[in-house]
């Protein structure tokens, strides 16, 4: 009898893990049905040209991967992301014994206009930074696709839970 009660608890969790997907979004799809992802242009002082597509592809895959919604290209969608990326910086980090830095920190910085079209109060203005630090005697241009890629997702994530999942 006890391994009948365990069996038809794992396949219950089974069942309930297939049905609804643990992603965070908080989202009634009755109300919100369309998302559009404006431009998020380089402002930064310091500019990596692949960066900005880049980063709205990985919002793109994000909204696509975790809700329903559809992406459509209007700004009178149901909900509307847009912004721009305001910082990329480098900074020593950790000093060696020879007083050389032997870290350095990229750190990307994003300002968001997130727009709820269907309850005005929701809409909102938020800045977001991630970062990751590499060996200061690797060359920038030898980490930087990589390190990019690492801090976009973390953005995405970042700018996705303050958002459309309502964290």
């Amino acid at each position: 009898m006890k391994r009948f009660s365990t069996l038809l608890t794992a396949g219950l969790l089974l069942l309930l893990a297939a049905c609804y997907t643990f992603n965070g979004a908080s989202i009634d799809y009755s109300v919100y049905r369309t998302i559009s992802l404006g431009e998020f242009p380089i402002r930064a002082a310091l500019v990596y040209p692949p960066l900005q597509q880049l980063f709205e592809n990985r919002m793109t895959d994000m909204i696509a991967q975790q809700t329903r919604l559809r992406v459509i290209e209007s700004p009178a969608s149901d909900l509307h992301l847009e912004g721009e990326i305001t910082g990329y910086t480098l900074t020593p980090q950790a000093v060696g014994e020879d007083a050389y830095a032997s870290q350095t920190r990229l750190t990307i910085t994003v300002r968001v206009k997130y727009t709820d079209n269907r309850n005005e109060t929701l809409s909102k203005e938020l800045t977001f930074s991630a970062y990751r630090d590499f060996s200061s005697s690797e060359m920038l241009t030898d980490v930087q696709d990589e390190l990019c890629n690492q801090i976009s997702k973390d953005l995405a994530d970042l700018i996705f839970n303050a958002t459309i999942g309502d964290w």
